[in-house]
């Protein structure tokens, strides 16, 4: 008689590993539909666990839900900025632009469902999370630039490249992902480039920049 398999002894799970599964399932789900078109129900079947238990650890519902997975995901957007401040600039703002479009080529179609507005879920709170974001994107990039204290120009002009770049993959998304990602990053690098120097025209600040910048390649 041939023995059985011993059953794999149930491991409960502590209150932060299951509020991480809870997450990482709503995540999953709204990295390819939008907030709306995705249930508590889908929620707790992608787990697999009961409704009432993801009522548990979100007791406001799906918006308490949606609100949590956009922090995590803008947690881990934050994270794709972080880079050591050590040699040219713009090999380390390369390696930033690896990191961030990875995460929209894994989320996908549901890039726009986190982090952009027009859902009916989308909140104060929801638009606050977002911009906390980009906000986020812009110090990093003045600590890689060594400015402390920047201008009104050149603050500016690094939140209209930031915008660009999210709007540019919004649209790499709808054109298939072409062109390809190293392709689409070293173009959104030249465009910061371009950028600093046609408000390096009218910013000292931001020419002392460009000039340093020069040296450095």
């Amino acid at each position: 008689m041939t023995p059985t398999a011993p059953t794999p002894a149930y491991r409960r799970l502590s209150v932060e590993e299951r509020r991480s599964q809870l997450l990482a399932a709503a995540l999953s789900l709204f990295a390819h539909r939008a907030p709306e078109d995705v249930s508590l129900d889908d929620v707790a079947e992608a787990a697999g666990v009961s409704r009432p238990l993801v009522y548990r650890y979100f007791p406001g519902g799906k918006q308490q839900l949606y609100e949590a997975a956009l922090r995590s995901a803008a947690d881990e957007l934050r994270h794709c900025f972080d880079e050591p401040r050590e040699g040219p600039l713009l090999p380390r703002l390369s390696r930033a632009l690896d990191r961030y479009l990875a995460f929209v080529d894994e989320h996908d179609a549901g890039f726009s469902a986190l982090l952009q507005g027009g859902s009916v879920v989308e909140t104060s709170r929801t638009t606050a999370i977002v911009d906390g974001v980009r906000r986020a994107a812009a110090e990093h990039i003045f600590q890689h630039l060594d400015v402390t204290e920047p201008g009104p120009r050149l603050r500016m002009t690094v939140r209209m490249w930031i915008t660009a770049v999210e709007a540019s993959s919004l649209i790499w998304l709808d054109e298939d992902k072409e062109p390809p990602a190293a392709d689409l990053r070293d173009w959104l690098v030249e465009q910061f480039v371009a950028m600093l120097s046609v408000t390096a025209r009218r910013d000292r600040q931001t020419d002392a920049l460009v000039r340093s910048l020069a040296e450095d390649v």
